[in-house]
């Protein structure tokens, strides 16, 4: 398989995990505290949304790759 192959079918794969979940939440430690023997950590989850265009444009481009890929010179 190609790398242009290879490239159009992660785009399109993540244009539709896009469009499926609309983001994805990570956990960002925010702030620690070491008192002796106790540790305190406060975690924070954040969630980037990734807009519906962002998740189109990737399907259309990898589509798009994969078409111009396939064809023989």
């Amino acid at each position: 398989m190609t790398t242009v192959k290879f490239l159009a079918i992660v785009l399109i794969a993540a244009g539709v995990l896009a469009l499926v979940y609309g983001g994805f939440t990570y956990t960002k430690e925010s702030h620690e505290a070491k008192l002796g023997p106790i540790q305190l950590a406060v975690n924070e989850k954040e969630r980037v949304n990734v807009p519906v265009w962002a998740g189109v444009g990737a399907i259309v481009i990898g589509s798009g790759l994969l078409l111009i890929g396939g064809r023989k010179r």
